[in-house]
């Protein structure tokens, strides 16, 4: 039968896996789903467990029937995550997540006293309520009694490998995304730690992502199926991930994916960080770091016009039994570049890069009534390409970036892609694969066990779908466009806060 792989993801509403054969080709795919808990305002959390239960249940179907031909097990997992656990490692908080918001009285203060910029330099981790440094903050402050029990502070993606193998580790790539991790020297920062109040026995050990661990509790080799000894490779972050699962692994080249939410990165040899701190650096490899920045608001920003402003087309899709999206999809193609003169800004969750800032606020511009549904479907879109394009930007301070690569879910939109090929002024191809971060476990998985030299022969493992080359004619449109989008954001962005 050949050997297999298995390359995992411990996401934000599912685990996911894929099992794939020596060629990188998928042969099997599973999932498991779990809720978001927001029991109060900011707060947003999951059950340790349920994620840690979800990633058994996926890993126990893709190795059934396998068991003899699975090499190694590789990991992928969401940043920013944080959980205090006590020293029998039961878990004191639920896993607090990168959309928590709680701390952000703590970002504030340290924006404002210049510590923070201070920090981010180190650390490449932006001032953010999502930083675990910023969340131990608020722990430290709000829930004391927890604080002082702790034992150890880390992510979910430590919980797991915990609980199978009983020991404390963490990934350079999921260290690097805490705020407290310095990126230049590999380690936790002291400064850092003192300010906290934390030593660095109450954290994880850092790791190289390519390190592995074989020694499973009998407990789980048996639930597992896995009679022999195999490699669970530490991996890395989902973000830093998706570049290498989508061969976006030289400094010329981009990755941009949009899901739930979006992202646009960049690799680099070594760190950069900006003054301005409105990207982040985190680390794929020693030699690699990913550079770029993230938003809040992707496709859940879509999806909230389709469920608040499209009931109409969703009980005709349903009778049609298609996805209410292809309608919506045909509003967007009818329209011309531009909207007809509306614009949005798509800050419906606050946004993290370039801005940072967890107190903006959506808005439609330049209404008219002569506007229709259309219009606005098609200026939902157009306002999440020009958020990537502001952080875009950013990153081209770095470098020239010629080539962009793109995944996620609104790859399965060409019009979409199209437009943010014509709104970047730039050429997109897009990946077979759209679980780009699953791809890049696998892919690193090889690289730690030797089936290839280096990271750059990773590339050999992609495989391209379609190229889309920017229109002139919209390219002019959304120049102009892009020019009063920035303006829009500076000059309402006082009022936005206070709304």
């Amino acid at each position: 039968m050949g050997n297999y792989y298995i390359g995992l993801d411990i996401g934000t509403t599912s685990t996911k896996g894929i099992l794939f054969s020596e060629k990188g080709d998928a042969i099997k795919k599973h999932f498991k789903e779990y809720p978001i808990i927001s029991n109060e305002k900011d707060f947003k959390e999951q059950d340790p467990d349920e994620i840690f239960n979800a990633a058994i249940i996926v890993l126990k179907e893709l190795i059934n029937g396998n068991e003899e031909e699975i090499k190694f097990i590789s990991f992928s997992s969401m940043m920013h995550s944080i959980m205090a656990i006590d020293k029998d490692g039961n878990c004191l908080t639920n896993c607090i997540i990168w959309a928590d918001n709680r701390s952000n009285e703590y970002v504030k203060r340290y924006k404002e006293n210049g510590i923070g910029i201070k920090y981010y330099k180190k650390t490449g981790t932006p001032i953010h309520p999502m930083s675990p440094l910023y969340k131990i903050m608020w722990l430290k402050d709000k829930q004391k009694d927890i604080f002082d029990r702790a034992y150890k502070f880390i992510s979910i993606k430590e919980y797991v490998f915990y609980k199978l193998f009983n020991e404390f580790i963490v990934d350079y790539s999921i260290a690097s995304a805490t705020g407290m991790f310095n990126i230049f020297d590999l380690r936790w920062d002291e400064e850092i730690l003192d300010d906290l109040g934390l030593n660095q026995s109450m954290l994880s050990k850092p790791v190289p992502t390519t390190s592995y661990v074989s020694e499973l509790k009998e407990e789980y080799s048996n639930i597992l199926g896995l009679k022999k000894k195999i490699p669970f490779i530490v991996g890395a972050s989902d973000g830093c991930l998706a570049n290498l699962g989508s061969g976006a692994i030289f400094n010329n080249t981009a990755a941009v994916t949009i899901g739930t939410s979006g992202a646009i990165r960049v690799a680099f040899e070594k760190p950069y960080v900006d003054e301005k701190a409105r990207v982040f650096s985190y680390i794929l490899t020693e030699d690699k770091y990913i550079v770029g920045g993230a938003i809040n608001n992707g496709g859940i920003v879509y999806r909230w016009f389709r469920d608040a402003f499209a009931a109409e087309e969703k009980s005709l899709a349903d009778k049609l039994n298609i996805d209410s999206y292809e309608l919506l999809n045909d509003y967007v193609k009818s329209t011309p570049p531009g909207s007809n003169g509306i614009l949005f800004l798509p800050f419906l969750s606050g946004e993290r890069a370039p801005y940072w800032n967890s107190e903006l606020k959506g808005a439609f511009l330049g209404i008219k009534n002569t506007n229709d549904k259309k219009d606005f479907t098609r200026a939902i879109l157009e306002g999440i390409c020009f958020d990537l394009r502001d952080v875009f930007e950013v990153i081209k301070g770095f470098g020239e970036i010629n080539r962009v690569y793109a995944n996620g879910g609104f790859v399965r939109s060409r019009d979409w892609v199209q437009m943010l090929s014509d709104v970047m002024n730039v050429e997109i191809e897009v990946s077979e694969n759209y679980d780009s971060s699953i791809t890049g476990a696998f892919l690193l998985g090889l690289l730690a066990i030797n089936k290839i030299k280096n990271i750059e022969e990773s590339i050999d493992y992609i495989k391209l779908d379609e190229k889309f080359v920017p229109i002139n004619l919209n390219k002019k449109i959304y120049d102009d466009l892009f020019v009063i989008y920035r303006d829009a954001i500076n000059r309402l962005m006082p009022v936005l806060e206070k709304l």
